[in-house]
């Protein structure tokens, strides 16, 4: 989305847009233009032009909230693409570790010593997916926070319970899918009904602008948009970023993202940690390109992954076979391939090349820095 298809999509529901100068437009353009969705632009657009925040300092922050539950998947790198953007507008950004939901949601069977080295191992993780950025409480710096340090606030509490009054059961249960889990799965567990009202209270206890996630998380957030209604509070503007496919997935996309990548699938996920080898491998015995489909998870990667990042794709077919070619539009790049321009295991490979090329810095580091990525493998061996 370029500034003026921004600006007619957004001016009759944002008419506060048409009040910013051209330099503040940019940043709100960079803030929103890769998102799938953006839900309540008017927030921003609002402590933009007033040069306002919740943290009553002007400082735009943002929160990206993550449970510590094994090694990082592709998806990671689609959100830290989106946080790069962040940096680059001069927002705050934070990301949350969210330890205590992580044993509500049983991971590592509820070992919270395993849930907080996995923790320690996403700060590293993220800290090389955006380049080691500043770390602060500035414009443009990023900083981490763990849900255990806010459990001892009183505040804290009072606000969970305020987040779940008038909150019905089967509300609830409507949101367990941000869990991972379908409605029914945890009636025996009280604890799990908690959890949408923790994650909105993280939000306003943590004074946040602007809460990115995927579209999975989007019920979580219309939560949290409820309840600041209800009681008045700041209504942070929510970004969702695009859900990356399993390898394995076809055909339209569900609602209900069955479709979804999970490290839990090791055939049907990228892990960041795949070498270059192994990714190859995976997408070429895996991953889904039928010719006749405009549907692909190949497309998907190279959409929101690919391109976003280095602005082409490059690819190397076997000299016996073709010429290596680069492309710079997802659209002329699916209509190679559905058209026989492109075969489909070079574009397969290609997109493997690509991906493997962005990952490049988290094998630098691990393999400078292994101690955490082992005894995470450790414990996830251990399972």
């Amino acid at each position: 989305m370029d500034i003026e298809q921004m600006m007619l999509q957004y001016q009759e529901r944002c008419p506060r847009l048409g009040e910013l100068n051209q330099s503040q437009i940019q940043r709100v353009h960079k803030i929103i233009s890769c998102v799938e969705e953006t839900v309540g632009l008017d927030y921003l657009v609002d402590c933009i032009a007033d040069g306002v925040s919740a943290g009553g300092d002007g400082v735009l922050r943002c929160y990206v909230g993550f449970e510590p539950s094994g090694k990082a998947h592709i998806g990671w790198k689609v959100l830290s693409l989106q946080l790069k953007r962040m940096l680059e507008a001069d927002v705050n950004v934070l990301i949350f570790l969210a330890d205590w939901h992580a044993w509500i949601n049983d991971k590592f069977n509820g070992s919270m010593e395993n849930i907080q080295l996995t923790a320690r191992y996403m700060e590293e993780t993220f800290r090389a997916l955006l380049d080691y950025p500043p770390e602060g409480e500035g414009p443009g710096e990023l900083r981490f926070s763990y849900a255990s340090e806010l459990m001892d606030n009183g505040d804290y509490w009072a606000r969970v319970l305020r987040c779940s009054k008038g909150a019905t059961l089967a509300m609830v249960r409507k949101t367990f899918t941000i869990m991972g889990r379908d409605e029914a799965s945890s009636d025996h567990d009280l604890s799990k009904f908690f959890y949408p009202a923790m994650q909105a209270s993280d939000i306003f206890e943590l004074g946040i602008d602007i809460a990115i996630g995927g579209m999975d998380q989007r019920k979580a957030h219309m939560f949290m948009r409820d309840v600041a209604s209800k009681y008045g509070w700041k209504k942070a503007t929510c970004l969702h970023t695009p859900i990356i496919s399993s390898l394995k997935s076809s055909g339209s996309r569900m609602e209900s993202f069955d479709h979804k990548m999970s490290k839990s699938d090791p055939g049907g996920a990228i892990l960041i940690h795949d070498k270059p080898k192994q990714l190859r491998k995976k997408m070429q015995k895996h991953a889904y390109l039928n010719p006749e489909d405009e549907n692909s998870p190949i497309y998907e990667l190279a959409e929101h992954v690919i391109f976003p990042e280095f602005g082409e794709l490059v690819v190397t077919p076997n000299p016996k076979f073709g010429e290596p070619s680069t492309w710079t539009n997802l659209e002329e790049f699916r209509t190679a391939v559905m058209d026989g321009t492109l075969h489909p295991l070079d574009a397969k490979l290609g997109v493997a090349d690509g991906i493997s090329r962005g990952l490049e810095v988290i094998d630098k580091h691990f393999e400078s820095n292994p101690e955490l990525l082992d005894k995470v493998t450790e414990i996830i061996n251990k399972k």
